[in-house]
């Protein structure tokens, strides 16, 4: 016994040499920047008056943030975003994956083409999408008034509501084939034989997507649930080039209002409780799909 405990410590030790150097990175990239974000949040720092230093001004700068109704706008903002374009994304996804789960001729190169988007820099998208709906007499709006769906087409990006439009499309457009992609995975995992079982029991193809397919596919779906509500949730490049915010702020993001309190404003520490805000929300949310979906999955296995 003594023996065999000495080869685990021994061997215990060496895994900690070994891990020693990817933790201490990690410590080094992701966790010193947060507390130091942290330590920030929790001062006044403002470089537009820098004769005041850097005082220690506890929660004061979250406090203004929840008071803040440019703040409130940014967040609901940022929800109607996220639940627009994940849902969106899910559903378009799940077709493509099922379409690209089949056996055609041709299978490999479709695959390939609908990758293409995923793989144009987020910038270069913003900006193809920017030009579709510039002005009135842009691609889209011809495409509407030559299908006769509009009489006076519309300048998209100076109302509101509208300007919501060409911004949910570019991010649908770009992301879905991710989401396609990790679904197929999840696809390609499921045993054939189910289906046939499914099949001579007498199943429909809606009965083996909903009994067979769906339950199997929860994995995947969770990875891309997780995966596309984390980054939706912090949109900024997309919004940024395609409508800085506007009209006023009605289309600004949390992480585009952060963007602008830190490096337009020079409010490091407000933005820095900002940026605190933001990731609690984006690590809450993270939790709850774990913990709410990972339950699912737990039953269904079990």
């Amino acid at each position: 016994m003594r023996a065999g405990e000495g080869a685990e410590r021994r061997e215990a030790r060496l895994a900690w040499r070994l891990v020693a150097p990817a933790l201490a990175t990690i410590l080094l990239i992701a966790l010193f920047p947060l507390l130091w974000t942290v330590w920030e949040s929790v001062h006044l720092h403002d470089l537009r008056m820098p004769w005041l230093g850097r005082p220690f001004i506890g929660a004061a700068n979250y406090l203004e943030a929840f008071r803040d109704a440019r703040f409130w706008g940014a967040l609901g903002h940022t929800l109607l975003f996220t639940v627009v374009t994940v849902t969106l994304e899910l559903g378009l996804g799940c077709v493509l994956a099922l379409a690209m789960n089949r056996a055609f001729r041709g299978r490999a190169v479709v695959r390939a083409a609908v990758l293409i988007p995923w793989a144009i820099p987020t910038v270069v998208a913003a900006l193809l999408w920017r030009f579709i709906f510039e002005g009135q007499t842009g691609i889209a709006n011809t495409l509407l008034v030559d299908a006769g769906l509009v009489r006076d087409p519309p300048v998209w990006f100076i109302h509101s509501g509208l300007a919501w439009v060409p911004v949910v499309l570019a991010d649908v457009w770009k992301t879905t084939p991710f989401v396609a992609l990790l679904l197929l995975a999840g696809l390609q995992n499921i045993d054939a034989s189910l289906y046939e079982a499914a099949r001579i029991d007498g199943a429909s193809a809606w009965r083996q997507f909903r009994y067979v397919t769906l339950p199997l596919l929860k994995p995947a779906i969770l990875v891309a649930l997780i995966f596309r509500t984390l980054d939706a949730f912090r949109v900024f490049d997309l919004i940024y080039v395609m409508t800085g915010g506007g009209p006023g702020t009605s289309t600004e993001p949390i992480a585009l209002y952060t963007f602008n309190s830190l490096l337009q404003n020079l409010r490091f520490g407000y933005g820095s409780a900002l940026s605190v805000i933001v990731f609690l929300i984006t690590f809450a949310l993270a939790l709850g799909y774990i913990r709410f979906l990972g339950a699912g999955l737990t039953e269904t296995r079990a």
